[in-house]
């Protein structure tokens, strides 16, 4: 299958307007409904990772521009697979198995959560390149927006990556502004005219 680079692009930023999308209603169902089955959810954002991690790598490849924004999302797609992965086979047994041994299960939660926080930094990187792109050829309300929410995604996960489950209270706000970063680094991908 041939893809320009316009058309990968696109398909890249759908990629992550459906993962930043998907991310705040799991965590609705997660405090509303937590009785409800969320299995199908997160194998479907495995899936999406996995494709995202493939059209990024492409596009990557074609970039004249954007090789750094393009290898963040494709390293922090490969990272969401790891991540989800690790919540749809672990995190069951290791509920299971914090009876006998607590710390086992501590322990998969904060990988699980040390490759989300590492995928996190990643989008936000990719989102601080692109803003500052957009910044430069006039796009100043969504370039700065932008620039902004990938500092912040960038500063608060590598703050939780680096320090776990010492800075739970971070959580949210980390996990937030990597959302927020994800959505404005689609919008500004969507906006890519041309071969660049």
């Amino acid at each position: 299958m041939e893809l320009t680079f316009n058309r990968t692009a696109k398909i890249v930023a759908a990629l992550l307007l459906f993962a930043a999308i998907s991310q705040p209603i799991y965590t609705l169902l997660y405090l509303q409904a937590p009785e409800f089955d969320r299995q199908f959810l997160w194998g479907l954002e495995g899936l999406l990772f996995v494709i995202m991690a493939a059209i990024a790598g492409s596009a990557m490849a074609q970039s004249k521009r954007y090789t750094l924004i393009f290898s963040a999302i494709a390293f922090s797609a490969v990272l969401n697979v790891i991540q989800v992965g690790v919540g749809l086979t672990q995190f069951g047994p290791a509920r299971e198995a914090a009876e006998q041994i607590g710390a086992f299960a501590g322990g998969v939660y904060t990988f699980s959560f040390f490759c989300y926080n590492g995928a996190k930094v990643l989008l936000g990187l990719a989102a601080l390149d692109f803003g500052l792109s957009k910044l430069k050829s006039g796009g100043k309300v969504l370039g700065g927006l932008t620039v902004l929410f990938g500092v912040l995604a960038i500063a608060l996960n590598a703050y939780a990556l680096m320090f776990g489950r010492e800075v739970q209270e971070l959580a949210a706000a980390a996990g937030a502004s990597g959302v927020v970063a994800t959505l404005l680094l689609a919008i500004c991908l969507l906006g890519i005219k041309g071969d660049e």
